[in-house]
């Protein structure tokens, strides 16, 4: 059974990893591959260093320390997606498909020695706090995180939840680091969300690639068609900040909107990492226009969906270049409840472009920008009776701006849509240019 697994390391109280694609096919050492000889005078010279260690370093170090580092130096040699997992680090892993966990809720990997922030997932701690994609944490509370593995850092971020960590950031175009504390708390991950932007117009975001992903995605948009007389005008996919999942729910979810062709394929050493996905006949939007929408967050499984959906030009890509994980690690368990972490093939594009290190190139590119009035605030700029000196009240207090029940999100509700997502904002414009285009052709 083909399953996937995120990459990195899961931190069960503050990561979810999920940047890397991993498609599980069971135990490689049980098959028969072909036969090499051993390297005989390296490791002659390996067990030399072994013995030279145990006997001359300043400090007693056991055997089973040094023999996890040694193989943990292996893999770190290949390339940043390939790990061996103690079996703690093995049963987080499996527990961080559930999509419920303790923690920060931000994807993690490394960069140039510091933790690097993939991308902060939708209603959790770090969201909250500011956290953006990009960010490198250069100090976790006073502790400096240069030096540091990502599962020492990793075992840093780890708390229980209500307690309160400070990450020191270096974010680009800060003159400074920022710092950001955050409070743990169990993070509860709802993959998948929709609602109705404009009439005809919906909106569905999905934060995580799951197990029931691409079930929650056929719900969702047949929600939204009935709330809209069982049709939708055009709809935007949301994968902004998404950092992957699981392998077989990218491929739903894009089966969702194609009749037919190749959906995603890799290629490996091995006949087991050689796998093709091919679309079924059905569109559940009847070919009605999509935007996808993609920042630098947006990966792995996130880059499958929307490599495909371009590929075949079912949708127009629209945002920044994503962040280009293309490779596949499948996971191998070991007999003493360890696993290993292997990269073992890279995954192309329907067009046959591989996206490792590469991205996908939005068709159409929006920078992240924010729009606002230099106070803040979504004024037009016209006069009002209010802007003028001495004005008198309308005697309704309920309509009273300065009324202190007035939470500051029931402020950003109101906002213009270009004010609250500029990116959205433009999605839904292309939508109706798509759509008014749509209905001159049929």
């Amino acid at each position: 059974m083909t399953s996937i697994y995120r990459s990195l390391f899961v931190l069960a109280v503050g990561f979810v990893l999920g940047t890397a694609l991993t498609v599980g096919h069971g135990v490689f050492a049980d098959r028969n591959v072909e036969s090499a000889s051993l390297p005989l005078e390296d490791l002659r010279t390996f067990t030399e260093i072994f013995a030279k260690i145990k006997n001359d370093y300043v400090e007693p170090v056991e055997d089973k320390k040094l023999l996890e580092n040694a193989i943990r130096g292996m893999l770190s040699g290949l390339d940043p997606h390939s790990a061996y997992l103690i079996p703690e680090d093995y049963r987080e892993l499996q527990a961080g498909t559930s999509g419920e966990f303790g923690g920060l809720g931000i994807e993690v990997g490394m960069e140039d020695g510091f933790v690097k922030v993939i991308a902060p997932i939708d209603d959790t701690p770090a969201k909250r706090a500011g956290v953006e994609a990009g960010d490198l944490v250069i100090r976790l509370d006073e502790t400096p995180v240069k030096g540091m593995t990502l599962a020492e850092a990793v075992k840093i971020m780890r708390g229980k939840p209500g307690t309160d960590i400070t990450l020191t950031i270096v974010r680009e175009g800060e003159d400074k680091p920022l710092k950001i504390t955050i409070t743990r708390d169990v993070i509860k991950i709802t993959s998948v969300k929709s609602e109705m932007v404009e009439p005809g117009y919906g909106y569905l975001r999905i934060t995580q690639f799951q197990s029931r992903t691409g079930e929650s995605v056929r719900d969702q948009v047949a929600r939204l068609k009935q709330s809209n007389g069982n049709q939708l005008k055009g709809l935007v996919l949301d994968l902004r900040s998404n950092p992957g999942g699981v392998l077989s729910a990218a491929v739903s979810v894009s089966d969702a909107f194609l009749k037919k062709g190749i959906i995603v394929y890799t290629e490996g050493r091995l006949d087991d990492a050689k796998l093709k996905f091919n679309a079924k006949p059905t569109d559940i939007l009847e070919g009605a226009p999509i935007v996808v929408l993609v920042d630098g967050g947006s990966a792995s499984a996130s880059e499958i969906v929307a490599g495909a959906l371009q590929d075949h030009k079912r949708a127009i890509v629209m945002g920044e270049k994503t962040f280009g994980k293309g490779s596949v690690q499948t996971i191998l368990p070991m007999e003493n409840g360890s696993a290993l972490k292997l990269t073992t093939a890279r995954y192309y594009t329907p067009a046959g472009k591989s996206i490792q290190a590469k991205g996908i190139e939005p068709d159409i590119r929006i920078d992240r920008v924010k729009i606002s009035m230099a106070d803040g605030s979504a004024d037009t700029g016209r006069v009002k009776e209010s802007n003028l000196a001495r004005h008198l009240d309308n005697g309704d207090e309920s309509n009273d701006s300065s009324d202190p029940k007035r939470s500051a999100s029931d402020d950003a509700k109101k906002a213009p849509l270009a004010q609250r997502d500029y990116g959205l904002y433009e999605a839904i414009n292309l939508l109706k240019g798509l759509s008014i285009l749509r209905a001159a052709q049929l």
